[in-house]
């Protein structure tokens, strides 16, 4: 095998799984205490008298983290407005977090007909991102610069070539995986690190690596039962440690340290689980006391099925009661001016429409 170069396409990027030690010491402490955070958050959501109650604001917020990651940046506010409002949607950066939303939801559709991660639904991912009919790179030049202009990577080059590591990735994800030469089969959480790197480091597209990779993690979590409602921001955490996570990714490439990686992949797996967890408390939280205060101040309009339209994005509007057969469109126009006036909502004017904002919950979910 020839010596690594940054600026020579890396055609021998080994097949999975790799050959070097991926359960060390260090890599196994780490992946119980990562795996009992990750399942204290699935069984809270296990638990909750409408699991999917809150995966449109869940899944916004991290389609808006990944986005950023690519430095591709819009504002919370911006976002859930443009979201709920009709009025067409103007910010490019906008258009591309709604459109990593609708592909991670396009993901989760995809795996429940069929329950495996391939080559066609990387590809089905990244068009849904992308909005175009991108499909595997199949022209030379691909490198990888950092802010410098410098070369840092330079992906396997040749669609045969691609597609072959594409097939053996699939395969590795979706049938038993042994660690080289071992007995054991890999740890879940363990193979969900190989899998991104070996994503990020075959670099299909052309763009949209980063998103779909971080779609794929998700869907993964998903797949392997680790989490039944993939509802975490996993790109929260790469964004808050984002040199160290291409540093990690470059140490595998360039000094086979699998174990550095690995621990960081934990590590985020771990922090963004009990972060998760806490931000879904104080939803809940924040729910039932609104819950309780509307009763008693408006016990008249009061329903669960109102609470919950309020609670699932930070903006709603009369349609959204009106479609869940809240009362009719007088009626519905009423109790939102009466939870404006009582100072659960707040109006704002989008185009020619009028949304109402839940400020609590947009409190809750802006904290850092």
């Amino acid at each position: 095998m020839s010596k690594f170069s940054r600026e020579i396409p890396y055609n021998d990027l080994p097949l999975l799984p790799p050959k070097a030690d991926i359960e060390t010491k260090s890599i196994l402490r780490k992946t119980i205490s990562a795996g009992r955070a990750l399942a204290q958050l699935n069984g809270t959501l296990l638990n909750l008298p409408n699991p999917t109650l809150f995966l449109d604001t869940i899944y916004l917020q991290e389609a808006k983290a990944s986005s950023e990651v690519e430095n591709i940046i819009t504002t919370n506010d911006e976002l859930y407005k443009s979201l709920v409002a009709d009025k067409k949607v103007e910010n490019s950066a906008t258009k591309e977090v709604l459109s990593y939303k609708e592909a991670l939801w396009l993901g989760l559709e995809q795996i429940k007909k069929k329950p495996f991660i391939t080559t066609n639904l990387c590809v089905k991912i990244v068009q849904c991102i992308k909005q175009n009919t991108a499909s595997i790179r199949n022209t030379p030049g691909t490198t990888l610069s950092n802010k410098k202009g410098e070369v840092i990577y330079t992906p396997p080059t040749g669609e045969a070539i691609i597609r072959e590591k594409l097939t053996n990735l699939e395969k590795f994800i979706n049938e038993p995986a042994r660690s080289a030469g071992g007995d054991e089969t890999i740890d879940p959480l363990i193979k969900m690190a190989l899998m991104h790197y070996q994503f990020e480091a075959i670099h299909p597209f052309s763009d949209g690596n980063g998103r779909t990779g971080r779609i794929l993690l998700l869907l993964y979590l998903k797949l392997s039962g680790l989490l039944n409602t993939p509802a975490i921001y996993l790109s929260e955490y790469i964004i808050k440690n984002k040199v160290d996570y291409y540093k990690c990714l470059r140490e595998v490439t360039e000094n086979n340290d699998w174990e550095n990686y690995i621990l960081y992949m934990l590590d985020m797996i771990e922090e963004t689980s009990t972060k998760g967890l806490d931000r879904l408390n104080k939803i809940v939280s924040t729910m039932t006391k609104t819950s309780g205060e509307i009763k008693a101040k408006l016990p008249k309009i009061y329903s669960r099925d109102l609470v919950e339209i309020l609670f699932r994005l930070p903006y709603t509007k009369r349609q959204h009661l009106i479609d869940a057969n809240i009362g009719n469109p007088k009626t519905v126009g009423n109790y939102l001016i009466l939870l404006e006036e009582t100072g659960f909502l707040t109006s704002v004017k989008v185009g020619k429409e009028k949304l109402y904002l839940n400020h609590r919950l947009l409190k809750v979910l802006e904290e850092k």
